[in-house]
């Protein structure tokens, strides 16, 4: 393979190449990525629940432990 490449110019193998690779696997790369940023976006989305609701569980036990004491 380094044989073939080394008789090419640079181009090819800095521009040519990456954009041929890109055109083919592009839909592929899209895909994953967006897969990831979806799950990413899940992810902190479901922390964000479960904090709410820790603090609103927390917040209705201070509130109700605090009117018991008197």
């Amino acid at each position: 393979m380094r044989e073939i490449f080394a008789g090419m110019p640079w181009w090819v193998k800095w521009v040519a190449v990456p954009v041929i690779a890109l055109v083919v696997f592009g839909g592929l790369i899209a895909s994953v990525v967006g897969f990831v940023i979806g799950l990413l976006f899940k992810v902190l989305v479901f922390v964000a629940l479960v904090g709410g609701l820790i603090y609103v569980v927390r917040k209705f036990i201070m509130g109700s432990s605090s009117r018991s004491d008197w």
